[in-house]
């Protein structure tokens, strides 16, 4: 009797296991200076300070050899809301430039990939190994509708559930 409990104990064990992802397919040679400049937010899976953003834009610039200077600009709940800025800073990883730590607060990095960049440099998708953030970007603050949904696949096809994905309202003096 006392066999049989820990056997049933051991197969409900690991039936509670939870069983990691495979690693998250990120962009293949990634050229970091075509990936510098403006990115507008087109839609994303948000961070807590983003829920509610309007003209969210992302900037990158090289500050060093692996070391990027990000500022995240947005309106707070409307296109005439607060002003909000954020300034971390980026750390690329020795191992692959589309592998990024980022730096919010001092020691701490949080995990952010480039997932996917056309090859034109015009639209990307950002990622982490968790799937728990995503943020569709463009270089202008809008792209036609088959972009959009082959944008999403993409972001589908690197394990993202997309049920959590708002879009990012853009409104810019043309």
């Amino acid at each position: 009797m006392r066999r049989i409990l820990i056997i049933v104990s051991l197969i409900m064990l690991q039936a509670c296991q939870t069983h990691p992802q495979d690693p998250i397919q990120i962009a293949d040679n990634l050229n970091l200076d075509r990936f510098m400049g403006d990115w507008y937010v087109i839609a994303n899976i948000p961070t807590l300070p983003e829920k509610g953003a309007y003209n969210a834009v992302e900037n990158y610039k090289r500050i060093g050899p692996n070391k990027i200077a990000t500022t995240f600009t947005f309106r707070k709940g409307g296109f005439d809301g607060e002003f909000k800025r954020m300034t971390p800073t980026g750390f690329v990883s020795d191992v692959d430039p589309a592998i990024w730590g980022m730096r919010f607060i001092w020691p701490f990095k949080a995990d952010f990939r480039v997932l996917y960049v056309d090859e034109d440099y015009q639209t990307t998708i950002i990622g982490r190994e968790k799937r728990d953030y995503l943020w569709i970007m463009a270089r202008q603050p809008h792209i036609s509708d088959a972009t959009f949904s082959k944008l999403k696949d993409i972001a589908r096809d690197r394990g993202y559930n997309l049920e959590e994905l708002q879009e990012v309202p853009q409104q810019w003096d043309e």
